[in-house]
């Protein structure tokens, strides 16, 4: 299995020092935050010759550029377009600094639009980039986040799309949380479109979730595992800290559980 983290853990690390410390812990990739203002600086600013700098630094780094996460929506038809067009861009950084594919959002649905309007919206705004996507070689994936934590809505989206490069980055706590799927079902209603993998524990209390270490939350990452290995997924885990304990600490020790479930199988 391969095993990346997002840049949300170390926001302040520059992207030579992002590459040192995955190798330093044993993790495959990386996975930046663009449009936040972390410091790896992939952005979708950077010239020519800065994306063919970043390219060749994570080549010789040996640490892969895993994923772009951006925080593009498509249900509120106001800002659709402007999600469409930042999508674009997206698509054109990844593909220029050598990412297999960007993670997207659905989105918030507005108050009065039906949910199969907002699936057709996602279709409609999906669609539009998927040949671009093709082209490029990067996959867009939506995550199974917000108001789209229900696997069969994100599955209903990616198969009417109907194209490779629209792809799910299968967010494993959220369909357990708020999507009303247990590990089991969310993997075999989205195991034919999953590129892209996140994983983070928690406790929840009310609608408050508060992050713990892996194996001492809800979220049941020992199936997940299993589940991916034995379907032989190919693509990474990322795992997506936010605003919890120091890098220092959680990126050895979540990478270590996790890998620790991986032994289970091989035994």
């Amino acid at each position: 299995m391969k095993y990346a983290f997002m840049t949300f853990s170390c926001p302040e690390l520059t992207l030579a020092e992002l590459f040192e410390v995955a190798k330093r812990y044993g993790y495959d990739g990386i996975e930046p935050r663009i449009v936040e203002g972390h410091a790896h600086g992939i952005e979708w600013e950077a010239s020519s010759s800065q994306r063919e700098a970043i390219r060749r630094q994570a080549d010789e780094s040996g640490v892969a550029l895993a994923c772009l996460a951006t925080s593009c929506t498509y249900a509120d038809p106001k800002t659709v377009d402007q999600n469409v067009e930042e999508t674009r861009k997206s698509i054109d950084l990844a593909s220029d600094v050598g990412a297999p594919c960007i993670r997207v959002f659905g989105g918030k649905i507005p108050e009065g639009i039906e949910r199969a309007d907002a699936i057709d919206d996602l279709v409609k705004a999906l669609s539009s980039v998927a040949e671009q996507a093709a082209e490029r070689g990067v996959a867009v994936c939506l995550e199974t986040h917000d108001d789209w934590c229900n696997p069969d809505h994100v599955a209903e989206v990616i198969r009417r799309v109907n194209n490779p490069a629209i792809a799910v980055n299968w967010d494993i706590m959220h369909p357990i949380r708020l999507g009303g799927a247990t590990m089991q079902s969310a993997f075999e209603t989205l195991r034919p479109f999953v590129r892209h993998v996140h994983f983070h524990d928690g406790v929840t209390t009310g609608d408050k979730l508060d992050l713990v270490t892996i194996g001492e939350g809800q979220i049941d990452h020992r199936t997940a595992v299993h589940l991916l290995m034995e379907d032989g997924y190919k693509g990474y885990l990322s795992g997506e800290w936010i605003d919890w304990m120091p890098w220092e600490t959680h990126l050895p020790r979540e990478l270590a559980v996790m890998k620790g479930y991986e032994a289970e199988v091989g035994s």
